[in-house]
């Protein structure tokens, strides 16, 4: 008996659902559109996300069976299920095929549930399949290519706003793809430039290829340009009308500390994944709580 919790332990710990938090993305268009509570949208989004859950562990998969050998000598890697052998290779490949039947499951159930469109149906598979084909090339050598390996890890927040749109036929704003455009490049940069100040070009080739001033310096651009595009999101003609009111202009300075904060960290001890990051600092955590529950109280309350 204490095997199997111990299999079924190791399998949740390879799939990684601490890491769908990133999935929230696909929610923002419904919830800045101000129709988060009809129930249909709310619906299809809810479904949408979980197969995208399943998706980003397929993703996970994949990406751990290829660095195997390079996990197995990495200090922080080599403890995964894969590295550590708790998981072999054919428990791998079974647990891929069956996440790929699930998420093919949760759509198909999201078309007939919803009456979803085909030409939204065959969109929002595309868009996921993009997702998989570009993150299969990352794991087999795109991840060695220097800036490629950023936009690819970038691109994965984009598609995952934009297959939020797509299912719940939603036009996502200019400013919110261009916020959540820098966001995401902010956040790659500051994860290779930390894999570079913690492991030099041990852990991967790609890091040979950067240095500290370089990603350093269109970091920070990134973040720059992140504030500056939110805040003209929230005094946008277009936003005030949608939202009825420019009460959003009030969430600026708690989005910069939110990022001055995380900036704390990233220039700290850590290793610059966004999702340990804000899981593991509960401050900052309670920080983008509250800026979520100013949000609904905004859009939606007042």
């Amino acid at each position: 008996m204490k095997s199997i919790f111990e299999k079924i332990k190791n399998i949740i710990k390879l799939i990684r659902p601490r890491h769908y938090i990133k999935n929230i993305l696909i929610f923002l268009p419904l919830f800045f559109s101000g129709k988060i509570n009809n129930a249909n949208k709310m619906s299809v989004a809810v479904l949408g996300f979980i197969s995208f859950c399943l998706l980003a562990s397929i993703v996970y998969v994949i990406n751990d069976l290829k660095d195997i050998e390079n996990d197995k000598i990495n200090p922080t890697k080599k403890d995964r299920p894969l590295a550590s052998g708790k998981i072999n290779k054919k428990e791998a490949i079974t647990i891929i095929i069956l996440l790929l039947f699930l998420m093919c499951s949760i759509n198909i159930v999201n078309l007939k549930l919803n009456n979803i469109s085909m030409n939204q149906f065959i969109l929002s598979i595309s868009l996921e399949f993009l997702y998989l084909i570009l993150n299969i090339l990352y794991s087999f050598g795109l991840k060695n290519v220097p800036i490629v390996d950023i936009v690819i890890l970038a691109s994965g927040f984009i598609i995952r706003l934009v297959y939020g749109a797509v299912i719940t036929q939603i036009e996502i704003s200019n400013w919110m793809y261009l916020t959540v455009m820098s966001g995401a490049f902010y956040m790659g940069l500051g994860k290779r430039r930390n894999e570079v100040i913690k492991q030099g070009d041990k852990a991967r080739k790609v890091l040979k290829k950067y240095n500290k001033e370089f990603l350093d310096k269109f970091m920070y651009v990134c973040l720059i340009l992140s504030i500056v595009f939110y805040s003209l999101w929230t005094i946008d003609g277009e936003s005030v009308s949608r939202f009825g009111n420019n009460y959003m202009i009030w969430t600026i300075p708690l989005l910069i500390i939110i990022l001055m904060k995380y900036s704390l960290i990233i220039e700290g001890d850590s290793y610059g994944d966004p999702v340990d990051i804000i899981l593991k600092d509960k401050f900052l955590l309670a920080l983008i709580f509250l800026f979520a529950i100013i949000l609904v109280l905004l859009l939606y309350i007042f």
